[in-house]
């Protein structure tokens, strides 16, 4: 007689892993945030957004990409959660948005109890930081998808905003670009990482005086711009938001900028953090396709005043004026030009 156990799928242990993440995902309890794990659906209550008075609900969803072979290959898993989160939030919150609620799906080949536990325990911890209440989600076991150790991960964020203060709104020539610092790769890129580094050693040191291996560097947790965003909303009048993703400075700040308008970013203002010239350098990338691919050390820019750009600076740490807005050409659409 043949048993879902037979195939490759143990209930037993789903169930397990349920229990072990219970405590985590109450950790990120927040107003509005009804019901436990274990529902068929997630409850929000939305006379928590009774303070709103004419909001908007945004999503938005995203993964961490290859990142994720990395970490089964060096069995680092609690680090991932902030990458999802990040993901997920960071670009909610371009759209002015106070993240509520984030509900996340874990894929594996095999469904290991302690692996799911520390995966939603970074996942829940990042989640505290934006302010997000892990609401729900999904383990998938898929045997002979993935390999043992082996996962993806998912995640659905769902924030408010007022519709007055939606973003982007009255970008204009004169405004100031204000980069926020990412120290690392984030989540973006990864399958190219992973090509470049294919034959150097994760347990290495990452390059000479680096005090940490090459996997320590790679896996760093994406830092969480949605409090650091949400700090700049409060206090000035950002007019735009743009979190550099896969596509880089250009694909991503483009999209805020309306006709008429060009960013000039100034490249000299930062300098990357080493990890990326050893990846142009492992991987012999040019500088066009490094930035198409990666933040280089710019994890947002916000889009303020000129006359508010010191104070922003002030607000966040790290955070430098990169540039600014300038005419373009009539009917030119989201350019940025770096100077």
């Amino acid at each position: 007689m043949s048993t879902y156990r037979d195939a490759g799928v143990d209930v037993d242990a789903g169930e397990e892993a349920v229990d072990r993440i219970r405590s985590a995902v109450a950790s990120t309890a927040r107003p509005g945030v009804l019901g436990s794990v274990g529902g068929f659906g997630a409850l929000f209550d939305l006379a928590a957004l009774r303070h709103y008075r004419d909001p908007l609900l945004v999503s938005s969803t995203d993964g961490v990409g290859t990142k994720a072979v990395l970490a089964a290959q060096l069995g680092v898993y609690d680090t991932l959660g902030f990458d999802l989160v990040a993901m997920c939030a960071d670009d909610l919150v371009c759209t002015g948005a106070e993240p509520l609620f984030l509900l996340d799906y874990v894929l594996v080949g095999h469904l290991d109890p302690d692996m799911v536990a520390r995966v939603v325990d970074g996942i829940a911890a990042a989640c505290r930081e934006v302010g997000a209440g892990l609401v729900g989600g999904e383990m998938a076991e898929h045997p002979g998808q993935l390999p043992e150790g082996e996962l993806d991960l998912a995640g659905f964020c769902v924030g408010a905003v007022e519709r007055d203060r939606l973003l982007p709104q009255r970008v204009e020539p004169g405004c100031a670009l204000v980069g926020l610092a990412s120290p690392n790769l984030r989540s973006n890129g990864f399958s190219l990482v992973r090509k470049v580094f294919a034959e150097r050693s994760l347990s290495g040191e990452a390059w000479a005086g680096a005090g940490r291996s090459l996997g320590q560097v790679l896996l760093e947790p994406s830092v969480l711009f949605a409090p650091r965003a949400r700090l700049l909303l409060d206090a000035l009048d950002v007019r735009a938001l743009a979190h550099i993703t896969g596509g880089g400075m250009a694909a991503k700040l483009g999209r805020v900028l309306p006709e008429g308008c060009t960013a000039v970013v100034d490249r000299a203002s930062w300098e990357p953090p080493r990890i990326f010239a050893e990846v142009q350098r492992a991987g012999r990338i040019s500088d066009d396709e490094m930035a198409r691919v990666f933040n280089l050390g710019i994890g947002m820019v916000a889009v303020v005043p000129a006359e508010q750009a010191a104070a922003a600076c002030s607000l966040v740490e790290g955070a430098r004026i990169v540039g600014e807005v300038v005419a373009a050409d009539t009917g030119a659409v989201g350019r940025v030009r770096w100077s």
